[in-house]
């Protein structure tokens, strides 16, 4: 196993389990907030290697997934440390940044080629080389063109303000998780068999626990997750975060 391929597996074995306790703990408590940052280390390192692996191996779709990873990764931690600020009343609303810009390409590069990738799966008879159904590629990339239309958007608007940004960064947080799950859990061979087999566990336990329709709610589950918590973020009215009691409580923390 080379260093790269260690750093790869390793991101993404954390990854998996910090991203499942960051979605467990409760929404700003300290646990969620250091599961949060675990979760964001080793999902880059894990999008790291997955896109130098690709590279190496020419093997377009993975260094794709890795770089756009990386992105949703980036980008909602971003989004989560200028939520902080806003809530602590240390930057203002409605801002955005060169990075921003940027950033945009990004997705809007990624998204572009990967849907051409799915039309050209649909001219060419018989399976896919890369083992990616054509549905999967198109709806990958039509999520790539979707993040690249809400940073747009974001841009025109001269950033996010209140729910807004809680939402951006949810969505892009699980949707990265989503990535890694489906690669590791429909991944080719049984990915978590393989996984149990090389750590030197009894592999018959688990091929009955381990069925296909198991594998691919294990899979699913991250987006399970984002529709749960979009849906928590927009009706309950104590997750707007309203900027004036924020500012009391500053207030009252200092006179105290």
């Amino acid at each position: 196993m080379s260093p790269v391929l260690m750093v790869h597996v390793s991101g993404g074995t954390v990854g998996l389990v910090s991203g499942a306790a960051a979605m467990s703990f409760r929404k700003g408590s300290r646990r969620h907030a250091i599961a949060g940052k675990i979760f964001v280390l080793s999902m880059l390192f894990m999008a790291a290697g997955a896109t130098y692996l690709g590279i190496q191996h020419h093997e377009t779709g993975n260094t794709l997934g890795g770089i756009f990873t990386a992105y949703l990764i980036l980008t909602a931690w971003l989004t989560a440390q200028l939520l902080t600020a806003w809530l602590t009343a240390q930057r203002a609303e409605g801002t955005t940044s060169k990075f921003d810009w940027v950033a945009l390409l990004i997705p809007l590069v990624l998204g572009l080629l990967t849907c051409y990738a799915g039309i050209e799966k649909l001219r060419i008879p018989g399976p896919p080389k890369d083992g990616v159904p054509v549905g999967m590629t198109l709806f990958l990339g039509s999520v790539q063109l979707l993040a690249a239309g809400g940073d747009v958007r974001m841009l025109l608007r001269g950033g996010l303000m209140g729910k807004a940004r809680i939402v951006r960064h949810l969505w892009r947080m699980c949707f990265g998780l989503f990535i890694a799950t489906g690669s590791f859990f429909l991944g080719p061979n049984n990915r978590p068999l393989r996984f149990l087999s090389a750590m030197g566990l009894r592999q018959r336990i688990f091929q009955a626990v381990l069925r296909q329709e198991v594998l691919i709610l294990m899979a699913v589950l991250p987006l399970l997750f984002l529709v749960f918590w979009m849906v928590r973020v927009r009706l309950v009215k104590k997750l707007q975060f309203p900027m004036s009691q924020y500012r009391a409580r500053k207030v009252s923390s200092a006179v105290a």
